[in-house]
């Protein structure tokens, strides 16, 4: 009913999901429910809960895909009024590193695999990649952590833009190194 109406799924709040995580407090409020001569009163505030619970998760995933956007448009704002042609040639590639990375977190060897398709036929790639990823990391846009098996994780740093002026970004840009590459691996 609610796709007929036009409304998107994410949307609607599944309390179908929440029933079947809270399977033995469904049971249990439907028991009370029964056990006090059908009075539904428990069985109200386990669902009012659930809906409590769904409606901050969908406002969670609203705010993440809001932060998204603005760093997105944020990114590409600043990347594409680089100056010189050969900056503008860099900040697609790094543009192309950020989308992959707006969509999910990647292990650095899954990233630079990602990326290599983007850096043409360049004689060291690799080298590239590296280097973009670190002007990325210097620039504050994404950020690098370990994971639970020691390997580098890249993600994009949502806050990014809250942190940045157009100022800034620009005079970190003009102090970034012209070919120093940074060795994650």
């Amino acid at each position: 009913m609610l796709q007929r109406a036009g409304l998107r799924d994410f949307c609607f709040i599944a309390m179908s999901n929440y029933y079947y995580d809270e399977k033995t407090a469904y049971l249990e409020a439907l028991a009370a429910a029964r056990a006090q001569s059908h009075d539904l009163t428990a069985f109200v505030l386990f669902g009012l809960r659930g809906i409590e619970f769904q409606t901050k998760r969908i406002l969670s995933e609203i705010k993440v895909a809001v932060k998204r956007a603005i760093y997105r448009n944020m990114m590409y704002d600043l990347f594409t009024r680089l100056w010189s042609e050969k900056k503008r040639v860099i900040a697609k590639r790094q543009i192309e590193i950020l989308k992959l990375l707006l969509e999910k977190d990647l292990q650095i060897f899954d990233l630079i695999e990602a990326a290599l398709p983007h850096y043409g036929k360049l004689r060291a790639p690799k080298n590239a990649v590296e280097r973009d990823i670190g002007g990325l990391v210097v620039l504050g846009a994404i950020e690098m952590r370990k994971d639970s098996k020691d390997t580098m994780v890249l993600s994009a740093r949502l806050d990014w833009p809250e942190t940045i002026t157009a100022t800034k970004f620009f005079e970190i840009v003009r102090q970034l190194p012209k070919s120093k590459s940074y060795k994650f691996l």
